[in-house]
């Protein structure tokens, strides 16, 4: 299918998209709370809605997880954390239409019996966070949140809590330490969040586009939502573009497009280049190359080529990027951004950077190629969260796709790509 399905990016071109006057009443939210807790639930699995926020785990079954009757509060939290390079779906819904993810907090908080909810926001988006707290100041005024929401006897507390600036703090488990106060580290698994999640009381954690998605599904039914995308990856997505594109930008589609479809649609590869490389789902992503631009964009299909739809954040590259560059800048982020709990990520990663650099200048060898994946292989699977096995990704699939260029660098001592460089990429 090609055809877009603007749902949540429907009304971003009003002027007035981010107030409540522009959205609507919350008639979602208000049918939600007439329903039973269970039936919302089963209406969220049923419509076969994944995790937007990189994982694809079936939110539906996720709030299921949540133990009932246990005595103990519930929180929603939502991971609106958003930090992956090239992922920048998050941030342009939450300014253009913040009401529809606060109108799924009451959703989703009502169907896991949840009283107190948070959105965990990056702090340095000051401009989003304003926006957020202003809309929530909207929705307390008119009475959809606090006390007896719309009446029906359900109360519900709303907080924006701003981070600090921490890439590991998009990890659910780092995220909830940095909400208590702490540090923000993962922590080991289990107990999970469903079980001993905030303050050691069960917690569903989601990200903001799977929760914005929420009213759409209670309005128009999981049927309609199901209808969209693949056999096992259904429903609509943000698609971000972004690059080496004529006109990069947040595009909404059923899962299963292609990057091809997507392409035809902003113009293709900016005039006068070619595609090279691209992430299906952010850097954390292994890369794909011109030979995937039909690999339907769902969890399944990517992850069969060797990748995975993440966040589905398309960074695009021409043929005029450096791959070995381009990896060493993300190299560079996981390494400054590794929270230094476990030996194999605090300590690979920092080793990859010093070998990368050493390569892109022009001063490796090829042993120093083995060397990269060699601890790369002694990064996978061996942390507490997937902030390892990410910055393994670029590792593994750039020398798999550009094993020749890396060795060009050594060969020319230099990078090719270098305009001062004696050799030019190809001429040599």
């Amino acid at each position: 299918m090609t055809t877009l399905t603007p749902v949540l990016t429907e009304n971003w071109d009003r002027p007035d998209a981010f107030t409540l006057q522009g959205y609507g009443d919350y008639a979602a939210a208000r049918t939600a709370l007439g329903m039973e807790q269970d039936t919302i639930i089963q209406a969220v699995k049923d419509s076969g809605l994944r995790g937007r926020g990189g994982a694809g785990f079936p939110t539906g079954m996720k709030w299921g997880f949540i133990p009932q009757g246990d005595g103990k509060p519930h929180y929603l939290v939502v991971n609106a954390d958003e930090s992956e390079p090239g992922t920048c779906k998050d941030i342009p819904l939450m300014m253009a239409n913040p009401h529809a993810l606060i109108e799924g907090v009451i959703i989703t908080s009502y169907a896991i019996r949840a009283n107190h909810a948070f959105i965990y926001v990056r702090g340095e988006v000051v401009h989003v966070v304003r926006r957020l707290r202003a809309a929530v100041a909207e929705a307390y005024e008119k009475g959809f949140l606090g006390s007896d929401v719309f009446g029906s006897g359900y109360d519900l507390e709303l907080v924006v809590h701003t981070g600090a600036g921490a890439y590991i703090c998009g990890e659910e488990t780092a995220l909830l330490d940095s909400l208590e106060g702490f540090r923000g580290q993962p922590r080991l698994k289990p107990p999970f969040p469903a079980v001993a999640g905030l303050y050691a009381c069960p917690t569903v954690i989601n990200n903001v586009e799977s929760v914005a998605s929420v009213p759409s599904i209670v309005s128009n039914g999981a049927n309609w939502f199901a209808s969209m995308g693949t056999e096992k990856s259904k429903g609509f997505g943000i698609f971000s573009l972004s690059g080496h594109v004529t006109r990069p930008g947040q595009y909404e589609a059923p899962l299963g497009i292609t990057l091809r479809e997507l392409l035809d649609m902003s113009g293709g590869i900016r005039e006068g280049h070619q595609l090279k490389f691209w992430t299906p789902g952010g850097s954390s992503t292994p890369i794909f190359t011109d030979e995937h631009l039909d690999v339907p964009l769902d969890f399944e299909s990517v992850g069969a080529k060797g990748s995975m739809l993440g966040t589905r954040a398309l960074q695009i590259f021409d043929e005029t990027t450096c791959v070995v560059r381009a990896v060493l800048r993300w190299t560079e982020f996981y390494a400054h951004e590794s929270c230094g709990k476990c030996t194999p990520c605090r300590e690979g990663t920092y080793w990859l950077k010093q070998v990368l650099r050493r390569l892109e200048k022009g001063q490796g060898t090829e042993d120093d190629i083995g060397t990269i994946t060699d601890i790369a292989d002694n990064i996978l699977g061996r942390s507490f969260c997937a902030l390892g096995d990410g910055a393994t990704s670029p590792i593994h699939s750039s020398v798999k796709h550009f094993r020749d260029e890396y060795l060009k660098h050594f060969e020319i001592g230099g990078c090719p790509f270098d305009p001062a460089a004696s050799t030019v990429w190809g001429n040599a």
